[in-house]
């Protein structure tokens, strides 16, 4: 009984020496001091790698090397990029004012991987010829969301439609396919909400910018 007793009392002592040791240093929080953790948008836990955590807090949160996850529980699809370094392109204008982009241009190197901003199936690959090139495609697991990928340099190797990915899994390369231009490789990201019974090309375009940057939509 009292090697039992021993045992419950050195647990004790080594959990809340661990407790106190986490609360003072700051480990195991995210930069605004919130409880660490990773949540996908539909509210399930996501993998990125082999590290699963929940999102609760406020700021960023980094998940797996050069993955960054925003506040809304979405990663910055591309490698590397923090969500400061994100513009809001989502009202510009295109085709000479005939249309909205509708979408953000992440700006990054060619060749640098693109990573998937939250969980779901691959819907469609599809050659946008002259318009979005090389593109993805991805539902979210709850089938409320289309997640765009676009002016891919190329796929991630073995991507097949109907493949489910984890965030921050390999969707592509950033490159400057389609309309985009040599000078200015980036990756097209979008976002469409999705009513019951609508297609992969369908759905309501939703500015990722706030939900990725944390910050108020350009005016």
């Amino acid at each position: 009984m009292k090697v039992v007793a021993t045992a419950i009392v050195t647990a004790i002592l080594t959990s809340a020496f661990w407790l106190f040791f986490l609360g003072a240093t700051g480990k195991g929080r995210d930069p605004g001091g919130d409880n660490v953790v990773l949540a996908s948008p539909n509210g399930k836990v996501a993998a990125a790698g082999d590290k699963k955590v929940v999102y609760t807090g406020k700021g960023t949160l980094t998940v797996a090397e050069g993955l960054v996850v925003g506040p809304a529980g979405l990663a910055v699809p591309v490698e590397g990029v923090k969500p400061g370094q994100l513009v809001d392109t989502f009202t510009q204008s295109r085709a000479n004012g005939a249309r909205l982009h509708n979408a953000i241009d992440i700006m990054a190197p060619e060749g640098t991987p693109v990573r998937a901003a939250a969980p779901g199936r691959i819907e469609k690959l599809f050659e946008s010829v002259g318009k979005g090139g090389t593109t993805v495609y991805q539902r979210s697991d709850d089938g409320q969301w289309v997640y765009y990928y676009a002016h891919l340099n190329s796929y991630a190797p073995g991507l097949a439609e109907g493949q489910h990915l984890n965030q921050g899994d390999l969707v592509g390369f950033v490159g400057h396919s389609g309309d985009a231009v040599a000078a200015g490789p980036h990756l097209h990201f979008a976002i469409n909400q999705m009513a019951p019974g609508e297609k992969w090309y369908q759905g309501t375009p939703i500015n990722p910018y706030p939900l990725l940057a944390a910050r108020p939509v350009a005016r």
